[in-house]
């Protein structure tokens, strides 16, 4: 059984920091490219960040440019996100998505995400 379990959500103050954590299970965590997507209330959900397979490759919408960092530990089968001087507008429900592609199949998977709520 895959499991996604995100965790490090919570109320922050505008201008302060978040590192949220995406523990992995029932999956070669090494092998999936990592993202962390967003939703804030009222909207659809939007990519924030990208960590290839090999880790050496990441991305970032140029929205999100500098203010985030996106990592992994293999050995740990975690993924992390780094947010820094965080703003109201970043209030969202925060997932983890975890995607391969093997063989021609397509694997995609989430996890059940975690608040953030930055108060200004």
């Amino acid at each position: 059984q895959v499991q996604l379990v995100e965790s490090g959500g919570g109320l922050v103050q505008a201008g302060g920091s978040l590192r949220l954590s995406c523990a992995a299970s029932g999956i070669i965590f090494s092998t999936y490219d990592m993202s962390w997507y967003r939703q804030p209330p009222g909207k659809g959900r939007e990519w924030v960040a990208l960590i290839r397979s090999t880790g050496n490759i990441t991305m970032y919408p140029d929205s999100m440019k500098g203010r985030i960092t996106i990592s992994r530990d293999d050995a740990k089968s975690t993924a992390y996100l780094q947010v820094n001087s965080l703003m109201p507008d970043d209030t969202a429900v925060y997932y983890c998505n975890a995607k391969k592609i093997q063989r021609g199949i397509p694997y995609n998977y989430w996890g059940q995400g975690t608040q953030v709520t930055v108060s200004s």
